[in-house]
């Protein structure tokens, strides 16, 4: 059975975060496309998007407040993902706009249903819907052990503490089980 083939349409500024994605549907079983990892030196890069897109059994709209108001090649990738969903049979999943923080959604997509990647629970709701794409084009089903957010934000901090910081943590790896703590007050005797 082949794996589901994922194209991540994004802008180049949230690279870190959509490489982390990526490697999340790897562990998960999916067959992501991400130009770092798929292009190859003295490709035509133009050319190999639209193939991969041709290619890809759902398109992920990676969207940050950066993105939707970039000019340039990741709004073409958009309006191209629009143009193939349109060819798509009512009902089915082609096209999902992942949030990866919080952020307007361009107006041309807002009739489809988007995850909040930034959130406990949206991993998981985007692996239920690979998972329903998967089964409408006889891919292999992905893992849903372990699922944690894209980008996990540390939490608000008791106040006397020091500032809190926006920092994000990217989580590599199977973190099934373990314990991540953040910040400073973090006596187990409390």
């Amino acid at each position: 059975m082949k794996q589901l083939k994922v194209f991540l349409c994004h802008s180049s500024d949230d690279k870190p975060e959509v490489k982390d994605l990526y490697n999340l549907l790897v562990e998960h079983g999916a067959d992501p496309w991400l130009d770092v990892e798929k292009l190859l030196p003295g490709q035509d890069w133009n050319l190999e998007i639209n193939k991969a897109l041709d290619d890809s059994d759902v398109i992920l709209l990676c969207l940050t407040k950066k993105s939707v108001d970039k000019e340039g090649y990741v709004q073409r990738e958009i309006r191209i993902a629009l143009d193939r969903a349109l060819e798509m049979p009512e009902g089915r999943i082609f096209l999902i706009p992942a949030r990866l923080e919080e952020c307007d959604l361009p107006y041309k997509i807002r009739t489809y249903q988007w995850v909040d990647l930034f959130t406990s629970d949206g991993m998981g709701k985007l692996l239920q819907s690979l998972n329903l794409r998967a089964s409408q084009v006889r891919a292999q089903p992905l893992s849903v052990d372990g699922a944690s957010p894209v980008v996990k934000k540390p939490a608000p901090q008791k106040s006397g503490g020091t500032k809190s910081s926006n920092t994000k943590i990217n989580i590599h790896g199977n973190v099934t089980g373990s314990n991540i703590v953040i910040g400073n007050d973090n006596d187990v005797n409390n």
